[in-house]
């Protein structure tokens, strides 16, 4: 039987499984392997106190994905194909490994964190056309 969401250890299996898969997608790989060349180690480190965060409300992330992602989008122009990928790997892990409302807690946030930040990536875009 699965269980929910409850520790730090569950958010680094959760982590550490999503971003294998990560890692090893034909569309998401690519980026994260060759395009932003990611530091994993310390990438998971700061997915680790994100995720804590969000579903453990730790306080432990100090960051702004809104900006990383808009580096990552000036590397390669991430559009909805890349979040709707995203999203299912995240949801199918979280759905592999644990149940509860944790796991359902981190699935709502992860597509509203990814909404937010396609529709602010998309108003940059527009903004940076306007200027021209």
């Amino acid at each position: 039987m699965k269980k929910d969401i409850e520790t730090e250890q569950d958010i680094e299996r959760l982590v550490n499984v999503f971003y294998e898969k990560v890692s090893q997608d034909k569309l998401l790989g690519i980026i994260f392997n060759d395009i932003a060349n990611v530091n994993w180690e310390k990438h998971l480190q700061v997915m680790y106190d994100f995720w804590e965060n969000i579903i453990l409300f730790t306080g432990t992330y100090e960051g702004n994905p809104v900006n990383l992602h808009r580096h990552l989008h000036d590397l390669i122009a991430l559009n909805d194909n890349h979040f709707e990928q995203w999203n299912k790997l995240f949801i199918v892990t979280v759905d592999e490994l644990f149940k509860g409302e944790n796991a359902a807690l981190a699935k709502q946030k992860a597509i509203s964190i990814s909404a937010i930040i396609k529709d602010k990536l998309a108003q940059i875009r527009i903004e940076n056309e306007n200027i021209y």
